[in-house]
């Protein structure tokens, strides 16, 4: 099939790669011009998708990237992939809208459109179908497909790739469900079709709620272990010995990515607006992870008040930008957070990423170094924020004065774990 994937981001990218190495042609279609020309060059932004591949796809004629809307003419089934962002605790659907808007003017007759940008439910039925009738003139279901599958990409995750992850797939109707199911059967080992699109859309709101409920019932638990004097990362892993009714799950300086610190909201939000009461869990989970670097931060101070010292003029390293280890994913990172707060204490806070490259949402005073043992020995403090792979344990207890642990990587006499 001629396959239009729209938005080459962590989601777009794997999809359209692994549809052109199935032998599907497929244009990956972004609004932002760097990256196309990036792609064009075979360069891969990233990590999950080798730039090898991206070469091989480009030399088989089987995938060309472009910002070229005219470039879309003539798909046989679209996939939207577009950012779902809050702005001001409400959904901006706004990318979602513009894509229909833009693959509405080349749908025809038998052509399939399907949405995995994260979204509440209706999203797929109420707002993307009707764009898309309207622009082009036709009508879903009878003149083409629409369908909702929701992305469950894990950037790093080399245990579950694209293609082993199960996926699930919707249609507006049984025509629907079938293209649908039949274009990402040839793509992944799994499918599971769902009845609607508002359960699958559902399905993908439950799954992030889920991780984003537990991490907060854990990092709650482990402010207050902190000041019961329990080993909190102990107790986990003795209640993780338990093989039924358990799922472990570990404490950390906040939530990150585009999944746990947004998602859920887009649930709260849709019941409160629909229903009329609010959807205390996610309420909840949302003041416990967005104040966890408050409390990293706090933890810091306290540290530093022990040793009769300040954080203001102090040197601060951070290790880890991106908001889990080895990835380059720094969106909603509490890192940015940490290292803002630091800097409006007054501290010289120092960030090291081997990953992240370049971090738009970074503070502009965060002064980017390597963790190397100078930089490491001349810290006042060693924060580690995502306990990449690449970093040198050994160096960092040998060299630095003291360490605030928030992964539970590190263990000594200079440590102290969050």
């Amino acid at each position: 099939m001629h396959v239009v994937v729209a938005g080459q981001g962590y989601v777009g990218l794997p999809l359209a790669i692994r549809a052109a190495e199935v032998g599907h042609r497929v244009v990956g279609y972004d609004v932002d011009p760097h990256r196309v020309k990036q792609l064009a060059a075979g360069e891969s932004y990233v990590e999950d998708v080798a730039s090898e591949r991206v070469r091989a796809a480009l030399a088989s004629g089987a995938y060309s990237a472009t910002s070229e809307a005219a470039a879309l003419a003539g798909f046989d089934l679209a996939v939207i992939t577009v950012p779902t962002p809050l702005r001001d605790g409400v959904p901006d659907l706004s990318y979602i809208e513009s894509c229909a808007r833009t693959l509405g003017a080349h749908l025809r007759p038998g052509a399939t459109v399907v949405l995995e940008s994260t979204t509440y439910p209706g999203t797929t039925e109420e707002l993307m179908v009707p764009i898309l009738e309207e622009v082009s003139g036709l009508s879903a279901g009878r003149d083409f497909h629409a369908g909702f599958s929701p992305e469950r990409i894990d950037p790093g995750n080399q245990a579950w790739p694209f293609h082993k992850t199960p996926k699930v797939v919707s249609g507006i109707d049984a025509a629907s469900l079938a293209v649908v199911q039949g274009f990402y059967d040839a793509l992944v080992e799994t499918t599971v079709p769902v009845s609607g699109p508002k359960e699958a859309e559902l399905a993908k709101l439950i799954e992030n709620t889920f991780r984003h409920v537990n991490i907060a019932l854990v990092n709650e638990i482990a402010m207050f272990a902190k000041a019961l004097g329990v080993d909190v990362w102990e107790a986990i892993g003795a209640a993780a010995s338990k093989p039924f009714g358990f799922m472990k799950f570990t404490p950390g300086p906040g939530v990150g990515g585009h999944c746990l610190p947004i998602d859920p909201s887009f649930l709260s939000w849709k019941v409160e607006r629909t229903v009329g009461v609010p959807f205390r869990f996610v309420e909840l989970a949302n003041d416990v992870n967005n104040h966890m670097p408050d409390y990293v931060v706090r933890r810091l101070m306290e540290a530093f008040n022990a040793r009769r010292r300040t954080v203001n003029g102090s040197r601060i390293l951070l290790l880890g930008l991106a908001y889990k280890p080895n990835t380059s994913d720094a969106r909603e990172s509490p890192s940015t957070r940490v290292a803002e707060l630091l800097l409006n204490l007054g501290a010289q806070v120092r960030g090291a990423d081997p990953h992240v490259v370049d971090d738009i949402h970074a503070d502009a005073r965060l002064v980017r170094v390597e963790a190397t043992a100078e930089e490491i020995a001349a810290a006042d403090a060693v924060v580690l924020l995502a306990d990449h792979a690449e970093f040198d344990y050994d160096a960092v207890l040998a060299h630095a004065e003291y360490v605030l642990d928030c992964r539970n990587r590190l263990s000594g006499a200079n440590v102290e774990v969050l």
